[in-house]
């Protein structure tokens, strides 16, 4: 009888795995996660599993309704001392969540189901189709679609496919768009491009600045678009839909079905984010949450809020998300931007160094989602 240490067969084991080769495979294939799933996988590839980073070390305990801000549009621009009361809670909201839910936005709710249906179309297309889509080419083409920007960086991959779009300052043609929702992708991005300007507006103000100050600065004139499919995981607890991060965007304005899984992560407590009610007429429920990452002009008084998606066993799940920021040159290069002037004093000194949104998005990429803050890298 051969006996043998199991110690040293999981050595040998660890040794005998290429995770280069198990990344190329998976890239090389184009069909995303969605293909694994589609050919019926029980387990999920090492790949994916967060060694560092499992969903059950929760760096804090997880809670629901926590009392995230809820910010009611209504009335903004008819009465003052509501236009005041606004600006207070998006200023408590920045200040202490980075992050909030707004309701009568504006934005109807059919618009924002077909865009889940969109999203949802798009994914759900022939392989063929999608590849032709399939790039990793994210400062020369303007529509892409791929699975985990950050592949290659991460310390471990996430469970989903996304779609890109760059839709200002430059819009795509509407030609580049998938036909599948080329319609939708532009009703929306015209809608949340309306509300964005008055959602930097509030922003401005609860800095105490020029209502049109951020916009003046070139916060509003990008628009990087992401439609996330999360597929359902057959051991989603072993990993995430998305890592812990911060946006690398001035304001997100973010959509998710009703399937949920997202949180910020608050006082050290990994908070569930649940749809909210837009109208009880609707077909299904959405919500639009705002992710600010405000935190370098504001010199840290306002802060980016870490956030994450959990993975599931039931799905797909799908979200959008809305970058207000520049994505391609020339005219992401265009502009230096740091702490805003007005908010320094000796006793306030700038906390960060000047850079481009080209330089802090370059940094961004190269880094991945790998659990550290991408402004660390340009304090003072």
């Amino acid at each position: 009888m051969v006996v043998t240490n199991p110690g040293e067969n999981q050595a040998e084991h660890e040794s005998k795995y290429d995770r280069e080769s198990e990344l190329k495979a998976f890239d090389n294939s184009k069909a995303g996660v969605k293909g694994l799933v589609d050919v019926g996988l029980a387990k999920i590839p090492r790949m994916f599993i967060h060694e560092q980073h499992k969903p059950d070390d929760k760096s804090g305990s997880t809670v629901s309704n926590f009392g995230i801000p809820i910010i009611d549009l209504e009335g903004l621009n008819k009465d003052p001392t509501l236009h005041t009361d606004i600006i207070n809670k998006v200023r408590y909201a920045c200040e202490k969540w980075g992050f909030f839910q707004v309701v009568n936005h504006g934005i109807p709710v059919s618009v924002l189901d077909e865009m889940i249906d969109g999203i949802h179309r798009f994914h759900e297309q022939e392989l063929e189709v999608k590849k032709q889509l399939y790039s990793r080419e994210y400062y020369t083409q303007k529509v892409i679609y791929n699975s985990n920007f950050d592949l290659y960086q991460a310390p471990a991959a996430n469970w989903r496919d996304t779609l890109y779009c760059v839709l200002a300052p430059r819009p795509t043609s509407p030609e580049e768009l998938p036909a599948v929702c080329r319609d939708i992708v532009i009703d929306l991005s015209n809608k949340v491009t309306r509300l964005g300007l008055t959602l930097f507006e509030l922003l401005s103000e609860a800095l105490g600045l020029n209502p049109s100050y951020l916009k003046d600065i070139g916060c509003a004139e990008g628009m990087f678009f992401l439609g996330h499919y999360y597929p359902p995981c057959p051991e989603p607890e072993l990993t995430l839909g998305i890592s812990a991060h911060s946006d690398s965007s001035f304001l997100t304005v973010l959509l998710q079905d009703q399937i949920g899984g997202l949180q910020v992560l608050h006082e050290n407590q990994w908070v569930d984010v649940t749809p909210i009610l837009l109208c009880v007429q609707a077909k299904t429920k959405h919500e639009l949450t705002f992710n600010t990452r405000n935190r370098l002009i504001s010199n840290d008084r306002f802060i980016s809020v870490n956030h994450r998606v959990l993975a599931n066993n039931i799905g797909p799940r799908i979200s959008v998300a809305c970058f207000f920021r520049t994505h391609l040159p020339p005219e992401n290069a265009l502009r230096l931007y740091g702490p805003i002037k007005e908010l320094l004093s000796e006793e306030n000194p700038p906390k960060y160094r000047e850079t481009t949104v080209k330089d802090f998005v370059s940094h961004y990429f190269m880094k991945g989602l790998n659990g550290i803050s991408a402004l660390d890298h340009f304090k003072q």
